[in-house]
């Protein structure tokens, strides 16, 4: 085994010489000593694990506090927008988290959301419909990767059509570069006061929404309040909107590499939902390869025999996880008929994603239509020319042009 390195390694690391490629040194710290201390640009020391084993065992194990978020960002504590990070369900541990997921899950069933599917591919194919009345080549992330989402979560929430533009640009603005302080204040006070508002309207004017569904929980449990369900639904504005948008960008760019492949999905299409999942598993969510950072309540031993000591920063590379070859045979080949894929794309443990669900729904809708209604489509500029977006949270593309 390699000897740990004697200074903490510098993250997060350089971009990757392709758009598809992972940092390389993510796939050296997982086959090396697989745990190794890095510091962040703001000069806090953590440590990275990038095992499967370990990556699940920071997302389960209670020992692993999910309220970094606030301690690191001690200097936000009394702004709008750490308090909210605080009372979000990605920054609460049990018990409180326990309490708060029980009651948002009564609104958002599995049942409530496979019911969304029709309406889902209603829009995909009004979105497809504008696309292809554009001239070619048409930029996907603009035409298609983000407005779908955003209309879905709109529509699921309840926001009216004429304020997604908006709702889009707030919530760029809190998953974006952040350096950007004031900007992301701004867009917390705003999300805040427009959410109070419309929690108002629904109660005042009930409607077929999320929004009036937790408000009719809340009315027979009144310990969910209004500010908790203000909480709840800008987390899932900002979490259910972006990470789709890059998936269907960055997914596609990953399907046209493989043309083979491709062609076998495009004449078998029941096979996308096994397809879907391959793609989560491959293609990383976030620029660094991992998710929200724990924190260590109590010393925790990891599969290598490293211990962490209480009060650590720890930040799991799911990146690692889902392509480790203890776990997934040929891990670093993406294979859209793969049957064994226990992948940490949405997590694990009682913060397991939320919208999963709804996010499945999405990129199948998405593709299966792609599929059939754009049979020769391909990158209208060279892959090299691609960028990812800079100082984001969520990996994905500036943009994506496209013909066919």
């Amino acid at each position: 085994m390699a000897e740990a390195p004697s200074e903490p390694i510098a993250f997060p690391f350089p971009d990757p010489p392709s758009v598809r490629e992972l940092p390389p040194e993510l796939a050296e710290i997982r086959d090396g000593e697989s745990v190794v201390e890095v510091k962040f640009p703001d000069g806090i020391s953590g440590w990275m694990v990038t095992r499967h084993a370990d990556v699940r065992k920071v997302l389960v194990d209670s020992r692993f506090s999910s309220k970094v978020m606030a301690s690191a960002a001690a200097g936000m504590a009394e702004t709008e927008t750490g308090k909210l990070m605080n009372e979000s369900l990605v920054g609460m541990d049990a018990p409180e988290h326990t309490r708060l997921r029980k009651l948002v899950t009564k609104a958002f069933t599995a049942r409530n959301i496979e019911q969304l599917r029709p309406r889902v591919a209603e829009i995909v194919a009004e979105l497809l419909d504008e696309l292809e009345d554009q001239p070619r080549p048409v930029d996907l992330v603009k035409a298609f990767s983000v407005p779908l989402p955003v209309r879905v979560i709109c529509e699921l929430l309840g926001v009216p059509a004429e304020d997604q533009d908006t709702f889009h640009a707030w919530s760029n603005a809190l998953l974006g570069d952040w350096s950007q302080v004031v900007e992301k204040e701004a867009a917390t006070v705003a999300l805040v006061g427009y959410f109070g508002e419309l929690i108002a309207a629904k109660r005042a004017e009930p409607a077929e929404d999320l929004i009036t569904a937790l408000i009719k929980v809340s009315e027979e449990d009144p310990t969910l309040t209004d500010r908790e369900i203000t909480a709840l639904s800008i987390g899932i504005l900002s979490a259910g909107h972006e990470t789709t948008a890059n998936q269907i960008s960055m997914f596609l760019v990953h399907l046209l590499n493989d043309p083979g492949q491709l062609a076998e999905l495009r004449a078998n299409p029941e096979a996308l939902p096994r397809a879907v999942d391959e793609l989560l598993r491959f293609v990383p969510l976030t620029t660094t390869g991992g998710i929200i950072p724990r924190l260590t309540t109590a010393e925790v031993e990891l599969s290598n025999g490293k211990v962490l000591p209480a009060g650590a920063v720890v930040l799991p590379a799911v990146a690692t996880a889902n392509r480790d070859p203890e776990v997934f045979a040929d891990g670093e080949r993406l294979d859209l008929s793969r049957e064994h894929n226990p992948h940490l794309a949405f997590g694990a443990g009682i913060h397991y994603c939320l919208g999963a669900q709804l996010a499945r729904i999405e990129l199948q809708e998405a593709f299966k239509a792609i599929l059939e209604r754009l049979p020769s489509v391909r990158l209208a500029v060279p892959e090299s020319e691609l960028r990812l977006k800079s100082a984001s949270i969520i990996r994905g593309l500036e943009s994506l042009p496209i013909t066919w």
